[in-house]
């Protein structure tokens, strides 16, 4: 097994953190392809086409996660509270940070978003596999790998876990304040040293251990919140932005079906190289659009509050009944199928708290999104908040020639009456239900 020497320690500079200190075990697995990989996929997607300086990596992110971990399992060092955690969980844990991603599609969360398998599950196999697989097990034998894909998909019994997923994950943090600082937009701020200052380990039932917060850290804890809302509504849901993803989202899927891409392709493929095999191997008008920025422009743009409560979750859970949906609204409104693309893009946990409170007391409360007696706080207005960041729209090639009116009707059908409608209208039109 491998352990950390501080002589083994080397320094990397970052924008957002300054010095991150890597150890032996950290070095070793950064050097793997997987992780290198990282350095070619951009932390958010096409936000750059808005946001010019949001050109920075996965990697850069991997890291800060890294970094945080150890600041914060330092923290809880200094403070006694790690005496019941074997030095190998933490190990495990730092590792956990700078592996989280290592699966992730090119261009952020929209090829899941299209269907695809998530980049958990296609992480997680690649930790025992190649080149990192073995340098894993040399750095913490056998079962190591395992260990690591149990944290990452949260399925770990280390008190620790909450360290990387959770309410109190510290890839949110890093990923907040370095999409604020590159994106050149003042919404990501995190109070970070008094958050990690006030992390603590809480037993909760059953003689369990988790990572919950002491009572002086929850005015930290909202500033997470708030900042991940402002991110959100402003950043990642910015409405050039959503249409560059679904532009792109229906690029991948047209490629796949004219087998041009394959699956396995999509997992191995940086931004970059899969651009260019859309372009190149594919001719895809789609992605020759988006290279050019040839952004498909808004027909209909409603906050979440104008949209009715009976709009069925099958527009962010079907992506195949969602592009006939879209291919039949298209066709009866004069455009033809890909030229009109619908988005409601759903995080129904973007603000969710779920997490152990230690009070000045020094009794324990469970943080909930009920918020806490006798407070306001955060939590209890994050519904509304989450309303406010959503919003439902409509991107054209060109403009339609007959009204969008009736719209939202179809989208509150079942999923089953919503299909049954698409192929009728096909029918009656003289087409073919993609």
């Amino acid at each position: 097994m491998i352990r950390s020497d501080r002589a083994d320690l080397e320094v990397i500079r970052d924008p957002i953190w300054d010095n991150i200190r890597l150890d032996r075990p950290a070095l070793l697995t950064l050097d793997t392809p997987p992780v290198q990989r990282l350095r070619y996929i951009r932390q958010v997607g096409h936000a750059f086409l808005v946001y010019p300086g949001a050109t920075h990596t996965r990697f850069e992110h991997a890291l800060g996660a890294y970094h945080l971990t150890r600041r914060a399992l330092a923290a809880l060092e200094e403070f006694g509270e790690l005496a019941r955690v074997p030095p190998e969980q933490c190990l495990a844990v730092r590792l956990a940070a700078l592996l989280h991603d290592i699966g992730h599609y090119p261009f952020s969360h929209a090829l899941e978003e299209a269907g695809f398998p998530s980049h958990e599950t296609l992480g997680v196999a690649k930790l025992s596999t190649g080149e990192l697989g073995r340098t894993l097990e040399k750095i913490g034998g056998a079962g190591f790998p395992g260990e690591i894909g149990a944290l990452i998909t949260g399925e770990s019994a280390s008190p620790l876990q909450g360290l990387i997923s959770g309410s109190l994950d510290l890839d949110k943090i890093d990923y907040l304040s370095r999409d604020a600082h590159m994106c050149g937009v003042p919404y990501g701020n995190v109070d970070v040293d008094r958050l990690l200052a006030t992390l603590t380990l809480v037993e909760t039932s059953g003689g369990r251990y988790e990572v919950g917060v002491k009572e002086k850290g929850v005015s930290a804890l909202e500033s997470l919140l708030f900042a991940k809302y402002q991110m959100y509504r402003n950043v990642y849901w910015h409405h050039a932005v959503r249409s560059a993803t679904c532009m792109f989202k229906r690029a991948v899927r047209i490629a796949v079906r004219r087998s041009a891409v394959g699956v396995a392709d999509l997992a191995e493929a940086t931004d970059d190289g899969l651009m260019e095999l859309l372009i190149s191997r594919d001719n895809n008008a789609l992605a020759g659009a988006i290279r050019s920025r040839r952004l498909y422009k808004r027909a209909l743009d409603l906050p979440a509050s104008d949209v009715p409560g009976d709009v069925q979750p099958w527009i962010a859970e079907d992506p195949d009944l969602l592009e006939r949906v879209e291919d039949g609204i298209a066709r009866e409104v004069g455009l033809a199928p890909g030229e009109l693309l619908l988005d409601f893009p759903a995080r129904s946990s973007m603000l969710g708290v779920d997490l152990p409170l230690r009070t000045r007391s020094g009794s324990v409360e469970r943080l909930t999104d009920a918020g806490r007696a006798g407070q306001l706080g955060l939590p209890r207005v994050a519904d509304e908040l989450y309303r406010s960041a959503r919003r439902f729209r409509v991107f054209v090639a060109a403009a339609p020639a007959r009204s969008l009116n009736g719209i939202l009707d179809l989208l509150a059908l079942p999923a089953a009456d919503a299909r049954r409608r698409v192929d009728e209208q096909a029918s009656l039109l003289g087409g073919t239900a993609s």
